[in-house]
């Protein structure tokens, strides 16, 4: 028994080791994108369509980083769908001038019960009213840079991209909750650009995306995914993928880090995971779910190897050396915190986050019963989102 623990472990962490060294190596190939706006003129028409659900402290900053844009005014339109807001979202839309902006109801169109995803509704409701031939979406809790649309405008023009993937960061105070999610969310966002530059089981998040109206309509949309509760950006993006297997480009550069709030407490947090992790099984790639798997796994195996200890502690041989459970345990933290942080350091270094990693192996507890948990809710549970009970 104790030989098959060992085993599995080993084995576990060097897959996943591997993962993480090939996810490094494969984000210091994604190029630093430079617009080549000197031999052309940028004239894409762009849409920006924002979901927004009780969020008039949030969506006046949004807006204000909208109206503040260097691309020429002209040719983008903002479209924002109010669903079903308790409090003045809707006003404060209907405040802001100076821009091409459009508020839409989505109670005029579905009511506030019955469908599984708002948000894929209100996307396709936003879209079929738009004019653009570009789509970029972000959320109404997000702060953007002013050369965000031009340099979108740029990539688009340079790549020819059916589908762009772009960063997300997010805010964060002295706050142990906080930097513990910017840590965990940057890490996230390293694995998304090192898979869509290498084209395996790519990630996005809705935060950040633009998209092509052709490709929208060519795949029809959400239709085939619009009863899953998530997904609004990952199972779409796949689902482009499989028409334009070429077509998906991520977009690194620091003009376009979009800022988004995290969690203000652990409730909130864990449902969001649990949320994100509800999609595991929906993607029709089955890679993402294998590498998902072996995530889940190895941290499954970590935190019971550290219950196994509050009642048993022998002595394991490995290799002629002996070690206890405990002493075993300790050495997979430290090398699994390791091969993570050198990982993440080149990806903070992008995110100007460097001074955060020295809470990282702090954190590491916290991480690993964190992504037990909701992996597990995300497939066997439930949670609340937008103060809606999601199945």
């Amino acid at each position: 028994m104790q030989l098959i623990i060992i085993l599995i472990s080993i084995l576990l962490f060097i897959f996943y080791a591997a993962l993480l060294i090939y996810y490094r190596a494969a984000w210091k190939t994604i190029p630093n994108f430079k617009p080549q706006t000197s031999n052309f003129k940028l004239a894409t028409s762009i849409s920006i369509i924002i979901p927004a659900r009780n969020e008039e402290q949030n969506l006046p900053l949004l807006l204000k980083g909208i109206l503040e844009q260097s691309y020429d005014k002209n040719l983008f339109e903002v479209i924002v769908i109010d669903d079903h807001s308790t409090d003045n979202t809707a006003d404060i839309v209907k405040q802001f001038t100076g821009i091409d902006i459009k508020l839409i109801q989505l109670k005029d169109h579905v009511p506030d019960s019955g469908i599984n995803s708002y948000k894929k509704k209100a996307i396709e409701i936003a879209i079929a009213q738009s004019k653009g031939e570009l789509i970029v979406t972000t959320d109404a809790d997000c702060i953007v840079t002013t050369s965000w649309l031009k340099t979108i405008a740029a990539f688009y023009v340079q790549t020819g991209a059916a589908f762009i993937v772009m960063p997300v960061s997010y805010l964060c105070r002295n706050n142990l909750l906080e930097v513990f999610q910017a840590l965990d969310f940057m890490t996230l966002q390293g694995i998304t650009g090192a898979s869509v530059q290498k084209n395996v089981h790519s990630m996005c998040n809705g935060a950040n995306l633009a998209y092509s109206r052709k490709a929208f309509d060519e795949v029809d949309g959400f239709k085939g995914i619009n009863d899953i509760a998530s997904g609004d950006d990952m199972l779409l993006m796949h689902k482009i993928y499989r028409q334009y297997p070429d077509g998906i480009k991520y977009l690194r550069s620091r003009e376009v880090i979009v800022q988004t709030a995290p969690m203000h407490n652990w409730k909130d947090f864990l449902n969001q995971r649990i949320r994100w992790a509800s999609k595991a099984d929906k993607y029709d790639d089955k890679r993402i779910f294998a590498v998902l798997l072996l995530v889940y796994l190895f941290n499954l195996l970590l935190l019971l190897l550290s219950v196994t200890i509050l009642f048993y502690n022998p002595m394991l041989s490995i290799i002629n050396c002996q070690l206890s459970i405990v002493n075993f345990w300790l050495l997979l933290i430290a090398l699994k915190t390791i091969t993570e942080l050198f990982f993440l350091y080149p990806v903070s270094v992008f995110f100007q986050k460097q001074r955060l990693l020295w809470v990282f192996p702090i954190a590491q507890p916290f991480h690993i019963v964190y992504t037990v948990i909701a992996g597990w809710l995300g497939k066997f549970g439930t949670y609340k989102w937008k103060e809606r009970k999601v199945k």
